[in-house]
């Protein structure tokens, strides 16, 4: 199984590590303040009108500071910003390949 599997299966089945529970309340946590409200971590963010795709890019340079990561190529589609679970497995794979040998 792929990084990318193993994380969206833990992700979906919500068996999330300590690192991914703590990026998931980070993301929940900004996103709350910048909404007002507090958004379900499975809440499709899109669907649901809370982001724009202003805001989109926004949630992209968040990431990308936040956890030093480089969001680019097929990494960047709204699928991977949909919700805060998938947001979460993005930054998870994007950080455990960062610290993959030969990365």
């Amino acid at each position: 199984m792929s990084n990318e599997s193993t994380t969206e299966a833990a992700v979906s089945t919500g068996h999330l590590g300590a690192q991914a529970v703590t990026i998931e309340q980070e993301i929940q946590s900004f996103l709350a303040d910048r909404t007002k409200i507090t958004v379900p971590v499975d809440q499709d963010l899109f669907a649901s009108g809370l982001v724009s795709s202003m805001f989109a890019m926004e949630l992209v340079v968040h990431l990308e500071r936040t956890y030093s990561i480089a969001v680019i190529g097929s990494d960047l589609k709204l699928d991977n910003f949909r919700t805060i679970e998938r947001m979460t497995a993005l930054v998870s794979r994007l950080q455990d390949f960062a610290a993959a040998p030969g990365a």
